[in-house]
């Protein structure tokens, strides 16, 4: 018998030692998503602010379900294009791929209720970016498309675009070609961008329908890509 609880003891302590020596965090495999990370996360000069005396416009619920349209939901971690640690509707958990040191409420997975909440939260820099740089009155389909594309490239390159130049200046007929511009990503033309863009404009013109207009003579149609904006206007 005590041979037997030697051998046991021994056994407990051998089991200890192997378990400490081991890494869960390597035995951790992250799958890697052709999905691009979503413009607001990449803006150099972090969270937006509201300006004092101003209110945060929510997003209506057919705006919401447009971005999850085109951002896809999934409950657990995985890496996006660029190898960013990413989870739900393209939320950004770190500019590095995942490693297993992530929060463990993201290791465990999400539902997507939770999904729904990391979204509305990461929309607010989007609707901050739209609501301090229109000066026109929005619909509610065209504030949330104008979301949804900044959301996507990012508030800076919205500001210098044409785009917002052409809805500040109420020219609406004009706002199709401008948002069918920026369809590009990494130097490629990316269907989900054009399918994205032919959603915003849907949504812009919720009620009114699209107008059947010509572009104005000497607008510029040349594509952009979302990650470098309009380099000259």
């Amino acid at each position: 018998m005590p041979y037997l609880k030697a051998v046991s003891l021994m056994t407990i302590v051998l089991m200890t030692v192997l378990l400490a020596g081991c890494n869960p965090q390597e035995e951790m495999e992250f799958p890697t998503e052709d999905t691009l990370t979503a413009g607001i996360f990449l803006e150099p000069e972090g969270r937006a602010v509201l300006p004092q005396g101003m209110e945060l416009r929510a997003v209506y619920d057919k705006g919401l379900r447009l971005t999850k349209t085109s951002e896809g939901f999934r409950s657990r971690l995985y890496n996006d294009a660029a190898r960013y640690c990413t989870i739900a509707y393209g939320h950004l958990v770190k500019r590095a791929s995942c490693n297993g040191t992530e929060p463990r409420e993201f290791l465990r997975g999400i539902t997507e209720p939770r999904g729904e909440e990391l979204l509305v939260s990461d929309m607010e820099t989007a609707q901050i970016a739209v609501l301090t740089a229109v000066d026109v009155d929005l619909t509610d389909g065209q504030y949330a498309a104008l979301c949804d594309f900044v959301y996507n490239v990012g508030g800076g390159n919205f500001k210098r675009s044409t785009l917002l130049k052409t809805v500040n200046a109420r020219r609406h007929d004009q706002v199709p070609f401008q948002f069918r511009r920026w369809v590009k990503a990494g130097g490629r033309e990316l269907p989900g961008l054009v399918s994205r863009r032919e959603r915003e404009i849907e949504l812009y013109f919720e009620g009114i329908g699209v107008p059947r207009a010509a572009p104005a003579e000497g607008e510029d149609l040349s594509p952009i890509d979302i990650r470098t904006g309009e380099t000259a206007l």
